[in-house]
């Protein structure tokens, strides 16, 4: 086999390969020997059929089996003797002429192909001991957490029916039907559902126009959709809604104890305390993690500035814009409507691609260097867990899919694998506590390090989002809301 360099350009790289005809008929005479005492054929004892007759029958499928066993060991092989990693795949190029082709199965003519491909640059680990990251710790305090028991209560809390008007805190059960311009929309209906005045449960303006109703009682509202409402098609419209007042109840007294936790399927008020207090302190961990890991990632990013491989930032890119684009056409805005263009924006999630390449081959190295590790177990724990956020009936379809594509699997083992790197390295580095307030925490970084933010306001918004994604694959478990006049989608408290 002989190897030539065609091309060697910064980090692209191009191969051509040379199999002389007598290789190739060596590695097909292999075959047809190994097949003769396996082949049974009509007329011929058991290992007695002549080679040039297997020949004639099956050197052609031989040969192709030769070719693709060429295409896939010489390209390790070559990578492997040339010291170099390839970003991706590296791409082959074969002839696409039929007759060489058919020389070439044939055994007529050398087998010639070229590999393209980028190279992982070269990485010179500095030394990262000397950073300093400020890790702001949010302590919740126990009002906090009570509060947040009594909003969780608030859904085992009983209500008897009562006669006369509703009033803030009263309960109704309503029908309702949403029209816009006279005519019924899509999911904008409703029946049997129960509305708290004073819950700010639904859009702003209806619920205030049901204090007052009684049971029984119909009567047409009038809101207009916010701006921002998930639906584009109703952002900002006005709708008329008929509403049917089934019932009105007033709330019962509100008890903090271990009946209430039992009707929230808990043993006890402080198991309920125990889930919420858990809750609570891990989501603002995750803030906090966040947070801490943008800032190391920002130093990082500073000593580190070398050429990323094309095709990973364009591959980060499309990611990065796809999900943009869709976020706009779901919002039913435009980049415009942002106060930026398409090309600023273009050129600002192309910028964070490269920051995202360039850190995930430096966070790479360090890892590989420090002998970071994602065990089987890690893996499998992962991939539960992301069977089970799943909807119901996809499930078992996502974990086949996992189980049986093990590019899917590197896949989900590379965040895991960087978030391990990102743990020795907070351990190797100057972590300093700083307890703050939660408006602190909840704080965007005002000097815009953490993501690098352009001044136009989309690029600083998706490209926080589009950061935020990738750290955290809850984000897109978020439940798409209907088109009625709840302001958000009920979501479950405690487990």
């Amino acid at each position: 086999m002989q190897v030539t360099e065609t091309l060697n350009s910064g980090l692209k790289r191009e191969i051509k390969v040379t199999v002389p005809a007598s290789d190739m008929e060596a590695k097909l005479m292999e075959r047809l020997s190994d097949a003769k005492s396996k082949v049974r054929i009509n007329g011929f004892r058991p290992g007695k059929v002549p080679v040039q007759h297997l020949r004639k029958m099956y050197g052609k499928s031989f040969m192709a089996e030769v070719v693709n066993e060429i295409l896939n060991n010489s390209t390790r092989e070559i990578l492997s003797d040339r010291g170099e990693k390839a970003a991706m795949q590296p791409e082959i190029k074969m002839t696409e002429d039929e007759k060489e082709a058919e020389k070439i199965l044939a055994g007529n003519a050398d087998f010639e192909f070229e590999l393209a491909y980028e190279v992982i640059p070269a990485i010179e680990i500095k030394d990262y001991t000397g950073i300093k990251v400020t890790r702001q710790v949010y302590d919740v305090p126990e009002d906090e957490i009570e509060d947040q028991v009594k909003r969780v209560a608030e859904s085992a809390r009983s209500y008897e029916p009562k006669d006369g008007k509703a009033a803030e805190g009263d309960r109704l059960t309503i029908d309702f039907v949403g029209k816009l311009d006279g005519e019924p929309f899509e999911g904008g209906a409703g029946t049997d559902q129960f509305l708290v005045l004073g819950s700010k449960q639904f859009i702003p303006g209806f619920e205030e126009q049901l204090v007052g109703v009684k049971a029984g009682e119909e009567k047409t509202i009038t809101v207009t959709f916010p701006d921002d409402y998930s639906a584009a098609h109703l952002a900002g419209k006005e709708a008329a809604f008929d509403v049917t007042v089934k019932e009105v109840a007033k709330p019962g007294e509100l008890e903090l104890n271990d009946e209430t936790a039992k009707n929230l399927g808990l043993e006890s008020i402080e198991r309920l305390r125990e889930i919420v207090k858990g809750q609570i302190e891990s989501q603002f961990g995750a803030l906090t993690r966040q947070k801490v890991k943008r800032e190391l990632l920002d130093q990082l990013d500073e000593g580190y500035k070398f050429e990323a491989p094309s095709k990973l930032v364009e591959a980060e890119f499309n990611n990065i814009w796809n999900q943009v684009t869709a976020d706009l056409e779901a919002a039913g805005r435009t980049f415009a409507d942002e106060d930026t263009t398409e090309e600023e924006a273009r050129d600002e999630y192309r910028r964070l691609a490269e920051r995202r390449v360039r850190l995930g081959l430096v966070l790479a190295e360090i890892g590989e260097k420090a002998g970071v590790q994602v065990s089987d177990d890690e893996m499998q724990r992962a991939l539960f867990e992301m069977v089970r956020r799943a909807p119901a009936g996809q499930q078992q379809q996502l974990f086949d899919f996992y189980r049986n594509n093990p590019a899917a699997l590197t896949n989900l083992r590379a965040p895991l694998f960087e978030e391990k790197v990102v743990d020795h390295l907070l351990t190797q580095i100057s972590v300093t506590d700083k307890k703050v307030s939660k408006e602190e925490l909840l704080a965007e970084d005002e000097d815009g390090t953490a993501e690098k933010k352009p001044a136009k306001k989309t690029a600083a918004k998706k490209a926080e989002k589009a950061e935020k994604k990738a750290e955290s694959a809850d984000e897109a478990e978020a439940p798409k809301k209907k088109a009625t006049p709840k302001k958000k989608a009920a979501t479950k408290e405690a487990e």
